[in-house]
């Protein structure tokens, strides 16, 4: 599919919405303004696709758990479901709290002006994210134009610095977090399994336990992320459940526990059959993780549609509440349109311009197999759980793409061991190179026939020195696209901020 029928198929989704909104809306005051919002909010609702949901299928399509298509028709499916079936009826009508909400007094056209630049402003700087290849927090991006937008609507002092200050500091504690986690795994892995000598019977052993635990996290994720705004619903039908808004993190991991434990009694017979067939070797034993990663990358996507449909929703169903009621709410309903224009407008974007950071997150960073996707799908669900526990500020992006990193620096660290005999190889390569040349200028010309022999033999030491040089230059993670990735996370907030400013101020200008 060429790039412009892609945009032509984005753009359409768009206009449908308008269409939609015009015809249902178009008649109430200032209609024509929602019209342009819901706009505003297909259009981030699709570049969340396009860059977001990468870190959900990534890892597996990277290890080839699964092909590029069946991963974006999975992701597509549970992230609508997720956004459609635990989104939630109310949303915060500013991001984080990021914003001191009086700074907008009475004044609710203010407010939506101010909104709709913080939609606008994110959408482009992930579009811009996307075309770069780099996969950014639409949390922060969104972050970023709320902050713009209010300093624009009331000057600094609206900012809530301190919550800033902790999304700063998830720059650097979600990447480490995700990535330790992510590395812990994959030793486990090499460690009891792939390193020992009988390769077999310790996968027939420690797999099913490690899938057991990856079921618990999951589920023990899914529960806090994923059902969070649904929960006061749940516990209305399901009488039993303990009272409460938002599940607690005991019923979560009981939940998890559950969860892991069946999963466990429904793994270990299935591995002992499919073992009893398999080669004593790495590919071999990797195919049986694949079915745990696809299930991987549906809850994440389920999870992901379900909380971060907000960040696409949230500032539009703000914008529609405020235009309805006219004042400026902490909490806003979420009409149901607002919700489909959120859940369909993310699919279309992963399916029209998700494979570009699909590629890069999991295959351009490092090389993955199912072994080490693993790794990582693990470190994408536990390190939410555990950083959600101690009340540490993390980016579910920036823990996925940390916990590739991880994989990749480890595999480096095992191998240095193996690098160091390779510098051995060199020199004594080397050396022999040095005698050759030697050995050449001792030649005569009357000796023609020697000197060809021992010019091809240079010629061919030479190539081996080279491809020596080559092993010891490579390195598991591409140095360039973590700087790319880095610096694009550091100007995510700033940028979006710049943006939704100028954004306010042309649509305040124009009193629309």
């Amino acid at each position: 599919m060429s790039h412009m029928l892609k945009i032509g198929l984005g753009a359409g989704f768009a206009i449908v919405v308008a269409f939609y909104v015009y015809r249902a809306m178009g008649s109430m005051p200032h209609g024509g303004f929602l019209v342009l919002a819901a706009v505003f909010g297909a259009y981030m609702a699709m570049n969340i696709g396009a860059n977001d949901v990468a870190n959900n299928v990534g890892p597996a399509v990277g290890a080839g758990a699964l092909s590029i298509v069946a991963a974006i028709v999975i992701a597509s499916v549970f992230e609508a479901a997720g956004a459609l079936i635990a989104g939630g009826d109310v949303v915060g009508t500013i991001k984080e709290d990021i914003i001191d909400p009086a700074a907008f007094g009475d004044n609710s056209n203010i407010f939506v002006y101010a909104m709709s630049a913080a939609l606008l402003a994110a959408a482009l700087w992930l579009n811009v994210a996307t075309w770069m290849g780099a996969p950014v927090s639409t949390t922060h991006s969104i972050v970023g134009g709320v902050v713009g937008a209010g300093i624009a609507a009331g000057g600094l002092s609206v900012v809530s610095w301190g919550k800033l200050g902790q999304i700063v500091a998830s720059w650097v504690i979600s990447p480490l977090m995700g990535g330790i986690v992510a590395a812990v795994f994959l030793y486990i892995i090499k460690s009891k399994i792939l390193y020992q000598e009988d390769k077999l019977t310790a996968a027939k052993k420690i797999i099913p336990v490690l899938v057991a635990l990856m079921a618990a996290a999951f589920i023990t994720y899914l529960t806090l992320k994923g059902l969070k705004h649904v929960w006061k619903n749940i516990v209305d039908t399901v009488g039993f459940l303990p009272q409460g808004d938002k599940p607690s993190f005991s019923v979560a991991l009981l939940f998890g526990g559950i969860g892991g434990v069946v999963t466990y009694m429904a793994v270990k017979p299935r591995v002992a059959i499919k073992i009893a067939g398999m080669k004593d070797d790495r590919s071999d034993l990797n195919l049986l993780f694949t079915i745990p990663l696809i299930f991987a990358a549906a809850l994440l996507s389920f999870a992901h549609g379900a909380n971060d449909v907000a960040n696409a929703v949230g500032p539009l169903a703000a914008i529609y509440d405020a235009m309805t009621h006219a004042v400026v709410s902490q909490k806003a309903a979420i009409p149901l349109w607002v919700m489909v224009v959120g859940g369909l407008g993310i699919s279309v974007g992963l399916a029209l311009f998700g494979p570009r950071l699909i590629r890069t997150v999991g295959s351009e960073i490092t090389e993955l197999d199912q072994m080490r996707a693993f790794s990582i799908m693990m470190a994408a669900a536990l390190t939410v759980v555990l950083a959600s526990q101690l009340g540490l500020p993390v980016s579910s992006t920036h823990i996925a793409v940390g916990a590739v990193f991880g994989v990749g620096f480890l595999r480096e660290w095992l191998d240095s061991q193996n690098m160091k005999e390779k510098q051995k190889v060199l020199f004594v390569e080397v050396e022999k190179h040095k005698r050759l040349k030697e050995k050449l200028q001792l030649l005569t010309h009357e000796e023609y026939k020697e000197r060809i022999e021992l010019l091809e033999e240079i010629k061919a030491q030479k190539k081996r020195i080279k491809r020596i040089k080559n092993i010891l230059r490579e390195n598991y993670v591409k140095r360039g696209l973590i700087k790319k990735i880095i610096a694009a996370w550091v100007i995510t907030v700033p940028a979006a901020a710049i943006l939704s400013a100028v954004i306010f101020y042309m649509l305040k200008g124009m009193g629309i």
